[in-house]
């Protein structure tokens, strides 16, 4: 769906900080082509409006009760291909970045950004533009430009791509709960993927496990790893 030039933008804010939807919807007003079309305060609330309302952008906070605002975006995109979504967050880790791009977003725009580059992104996502702001765009020059290290699939092949990135987490000192909330996904999910791995990789214990890893090289700090 192209947007029309000659009406505004339908925009659903998604975000379970009053403060934060008030700001936005005051901005939102003070300019011609842009409108609020709703407001939601949980992943799933945001899934169900932009199934009702339709609206040509979803500004999206990742951390929200229930349903976080990344499996909130790929839903959304999945049913609603059309609808540009764009990340609104405190949160600029490499993880969090990578996992926006991955669920479909088309702009990823931190909540100290200043109103141009909010209306930029917002503008670019319903033309189906992909806009990130500056401090953004510069994290993911520094990790395409950074030296690879050597593809962890040839190092550990027996693990799922998943097993790989949770072994690179535990390698880094991460532990379940915290890898949970890295990758999204249940603290029972997380204790799956760590017994498959200590039993793939033949040893005994989470420690051994970490010795493992490191000596493959991963758990070093990179491009992609949380600061």
């Amino acid at each position: 769906m192209t947007q029309s030039p000659n009406e505004p933008i339908r925009i659903l804010i998604a975000d379970d900080h009053t403060l934060f939807r008030d700001g936005l919807r005051s901005l939102f007003a003070s300019v011609a082509d842009t409108e609020v079309a709703g407001e939601a305060a949980s992943g799933e609330e945001a899934i169900a409006l932009a199934d009702s309302l339709q609206p040509d952008v979803v500004l999206m906070d990742i951390q929200m009760p229930g349903l976080n605002g990344i499996e909130a975006t790929r839903r959304i995109i999945r049913s609603s291909p059309h609808i540009g979504v764009v990340m609104v967050t405190m949160f600029e880790d490499d993880e969090s970045v990578f996992a926006a791009m991955r669920a479909g977003a088309r702009g990823y725009v931190l909540k100290g950004a200043d109103q141009e580059e909010m209306l930029r992104a917002v503008r670019s996502a319903a033309r189906g533009e992909a806009l990130f702001g500056p401090a953004i765009a510069a994290r993911l020059t520094r990790f395409f430009a950074a030296p690879r290290p050597a593809a962890a699939s040839n190092l550990f092949p027996d693990l799922t791509d998943r097993e790989r990135e949770v072994l690179d987490l535990i390698a880094q000192g991460r532990n379940n709960e915290a890898i949970a909330d890295e990758l999204f996904i249940s603290r029972k999910t997380v204790r799956n993927h760590v017994s498959n791995i200590l039993n793939k990789l033949q040893v005994a214990d989470r420690a051994q496990a970490i010795v493992t890893a490191r000596r493959a090289g991963m758990g070093e700090e990179n491009g992609r790893r949380l600061r």
